[in-house]
């Protein structure tokens, strides 16, 4: 009996998640006259899919998904380097301060994006980055504190008479970084990989503010485009919605287990 609850509960909670995504499905296959009668229809008549070949062929889409992938491609290259440097260094190296400035990165977590936003829109006006990719790739060169966190945590972990045997062998610093942190990090790396695609692909804001001119849009951004002065193409939107979900879902599928293993591993020691 205590079985069949637990899982009766999942299995709720369960529908209670899935409900808004099998209603953006059904909805991306309905014709415009079932999408506003009452009450309802979960299932359509007829299942338009060619919904989703117009939807897409509407805006230059091809364009937003090229733009799409140079933004998540280059920035998860940029955080996965920049952010497993730095973590290596607070994990192993001794200097001073460096527990001072390891809290400072702590707290920086505290500090919102809506209140930077304006001085780094300040800060790229300045430098003639406005209307291009740059704001949206260059910033992930520098880390974010949350990975460094995590992957600090990992590496804390990792025994450490491995480097001093490699030191014996005569690997240097970087040698030991490249050949022996990195790929004992390999989980960490994944699960902070699928935590920055999830957010780099998924963002609007910036977009929204740094991007003026339609050829440098984002995916996202150009689902605003079916929003027209006289009402909304809730029929395209749900289409292209449905289709730029299934790259972070694939990616989340095959990853989960790295996922799982990523958190799981993480802050044993230290």
């Amino acid at each position: 009996m205590k079985k069949i609850v637990i899982y009766g509960l999942l299995i709720l909670f369960s529908i209670l998640f899935i409900a808004p995504f099998f209603w953006m499905i059904t909805t991306a296959v309905k014709s415009p006259e079932e999408l506003y009668v009452f009450p309802p229809k979960w299932i359509p008549s007829i299942f338009h899919w060619s919904n989703f070949a117009t939807a897409w062929e509407t805006q230059p889409f091809n364009i937003y998904l090229k733009n799409s992938l140079i933004v998540t491609g280059m920035s998860l290259l940029g955080q996965l380097l920049s952010s497993a440097l730095v973590a290596y260094g607070f994990a192993r190296f001794r200097f001073r301060g460096k527990d001072t400035l390891f809290m400072i990165l702590l707290a920086s977590m505290m500090i919102p994006w809506e209140v930077t936003m304006i001085p780094q829109y300040m800060e790229f006006n300045f430098l003639g980055w406005i209307n291009t990719l740059k704001p949206l790739i260059v910033p992930a060169w520098f880390g974010a504190p949350f990975f460094i966190f995590l992957l600090r945590q990992f590496i804390m972990g990792i025994p450490v008479e491995l480097e001093e045997a490699a030191r014996i062998d005569g690997a240097n610093p970087l040698q030991i970084f490249v050949r022996l942190i990195i790929p004992l990090m390999s989980p960490a790396l994944i699960l902070v990989g699928v935590f920055h695609v999830l957010n780099s692909w998924n963002d609007y804001l910036g977009p929204l503010i740094f991007l003026n001119d339609q050829s440098k849009y984002t995916l996202t951004l150009g689902l605003s485009q079916f929003r027209g002065m006289f009402g909304v193409d809730m029929v395209s939107i749900m289409a292209v919605t449905f289709l730029i979900c299934l790259p972070p879902l694939a990616i989340f599928f095959f990853a989960q287990r790295y996922i799982v293993g990523g958190i799981a591993t993480t802050g044993i020691k230290g």
